[in-house]
């Protein structure tokens, strides 16, 4: 497959251990306010942050290894 073919993709993250939204807000979108990071980050991960299984692995600790972060908006179509 031709360079030309292949689609952007869109950023993302895996998130560490411990982790909380404040962290990897913090990290993904510096400069940003911490609140509206994370709102951001939240809503570009709707996959995670609805996620009824987090409930039970409290709010400040919501995510599983394998779950992948997105922290940009979702790609325009080309």
């Amino acid at each position: 497959m031709a360079v030309s073919e292949l689609s952007r993709v869109r950023a993302s993250v895996v998130p560490s251990i411990g982790d909380t939204w404040a962290d990897i807000a913090g990290r993904a979108l510096p400069g940003t306010p911490e609140a509206d990071a994370v709102s951001q980050l939240q809503s570009w991960n709707l996959h995670v942050f609805m996620r009824a299984a987090s409930a039970a692995r409290g709010p400040a600790h919501p995510f599983l290894p394998s779950d992948v972060i997105f922290i940009e908006p979702p790609l325009a179509q080309a």
